[in-house]
């Protein structure tokens, strides 16, 4: 019997691992330079941890996408679909609340959403998280999008812009909503079937569409950033002073709107060239309130989520390589029972030692080791047999050059170190 992967999900294969690794140490290593600290929580939450506090709309859509089921001790579960909830809890459960503030937190591991696949979609994919929580300064939305950016550019995207917008807070949000309902109503007839349902549940929804005959009408529709009140608008305008200070590129996009109804304010996304239809890498914003939705005492965050399936794939795409990942350099080999007894010493001492070693395997003739050494690309083919055995010395032959030195087993170490710049 075979199997094959389910629907929506995929496995990550040894040649996919050179982008991912790439991938994933400059995500850790950026996000130790901007001073977040690691925190992974469980896979599985209760399932209404993420319903809890969204719009109607939403909450339909997010929860018809829930792999969710009721464990054996009735409880009703989910796998996790987003980071942002899990965070929060954590952040309250173990009183993360109290640190001096602000706290800064990164997540990398799997989420689950039972979608339909697509390109660069996929029902299981790995995240890159950061969250920034308990400050308000538009300079915290400002690092957020730094963090998302300086991935990206690091890793060699090219032509990256932010697409950003406000949609205010709860204060002035609501007034806008109704100049957005009553601007679509006077125009119900034009409105294709599935808006006119989001205009009734979640209006804001709207402005993201894809149907042609509401983009039509999008262009004379009223824009949130026209409607802010003193306090959105005046964060608004430092965080764009901010990236003109810092010569990031942005455009302000009236239609960009977050698929979580928890966001206020900052709403932003990562688009890069030569991306096909779906130029947004990434997306985040700002989220005042959430921590309040889980429990905790009132706390302003901003935060962004970034996949990492999509990275490898956009790289792939823009025939952008990263590094060769790491092989062992040295391969041992042996004549004769005795000398594989040796030869197996030998491997476990290399490795110990922090050079990475191959064994020959089996009782195959020196000449097919040699090849198999020369499969593995090693550097260095270590020989013992019965006279190396007896020199209490190894035979080193470099693969690139041919040549062969004999060298004494008590300085082998160190002679390689060197070679291979070990350390």
């Amino acid at each position: 019997m075979r199997f094959q992967t389910l629907k929506g999900f995929h496995d990550i294969l040894p040649d996919d691992f050179r982008y991912w690794r790439h991938v994933l140490n400059m995500a850790v290593d950026l996000a130790d330079r901007f001073g977040y600290l690691q925190l992974s929580p469980p896979i599985l939450e209760e399932t209404r941890l993420f319903l809890r506090g969204l719009q109607e709309g939403s909450a339909v859509v997010l929860d018809k996408e829930l792999y969710s089921f009721e464990d054996k001790d009735g409880a009703q579960i989910s796998l996790r679909p987003e980071f942002t909830a899990s965070v929060m809890r954590a952040y309250v459960e173990h009183g993360m609340h109290t640190w001096p503030k602000p706290v800064k937190l990164f997540a990398i591991g799997p989420l689950f959403r039972h979608e339909k696949p697509q390109a660069g979609r996929f029902r299981q994919h790995v995240q890159f998280n950061a969250e920034l929580l308990g400050e308000e300064d538009p300079a915290a939305d400002l690092e957020i999008m730094q963090l998302a950016y300086s991935l990206y550019d690091e890793l060699g995207f090219q032509e990256l812009t932010f697409q950003l917008n406000s949609i205010g807070c709860p204060n002035c949000r609501p007034a806008y909503i109704e100049k957005l309902i009553a601007y679509f109503e006077a125009h119900l007839d034009r409105l294709p079937e599935v808006d006119r349902r989001r205009l009734s549940v979640n209006p804001l929804r709207v402005l993201d569409t894809k149907e042609p005959e509401t983009l039509a009408l999008l262009e004379n529709a009223p824009r949130s950033i026209d409607h802010l009140c003193n306090e959105c608008d005046a964060h608004f305008r430092s965080l764009t002073g901010y990236l003109q200070a810092l010569e990031l590129p942005y455009v302000v996009n009236p239609r960009l709107v977050r698929g979580f109804d928890y966001y206020v304010r900052t709403v932003f996304e990562v688009w890069g060239a030569e991306l096909g239809a779906q130029n947004a890498l990434c997306g985040g914003g700002r989220y005042d309130g959430l921590v309040e939705s889980v429990g905790g005492p009132k706390t302003p965050g901003v935060g962004v989520g970034i996949g990492i399936d999509r990275i490898v794939i956009s790289m792939r795409g823009q025939g952008i390589e990263p590094p060769p990942l790491p092989h062992p350099l040295i391969m041992v080999l042996h004549r004769g029972d005795a000398a594989k007894v040796e030869a197996v010493r030998l491997v476990s001492d290399l490795r110990r030692n922090g050079v990475p070693a191959l064994l020959a395997f089996g009782k195959r003739s020196l000449k097919s080791q040699f090849k198999s050494a020369n499969r593995a690309r090693v550097r260095f083919a270590l020989v013992l047999g019965e006279d190396e055995i007896a020199q209490n010395a190894v035979t080193v032959r470099d693969m690139e050059s041919g040549e062969q030195t004999l060298i004494a087993r008590p300085k082998l170490i160190s002679w390689l170190q060197a070679r291979l710049d070990i350390r």
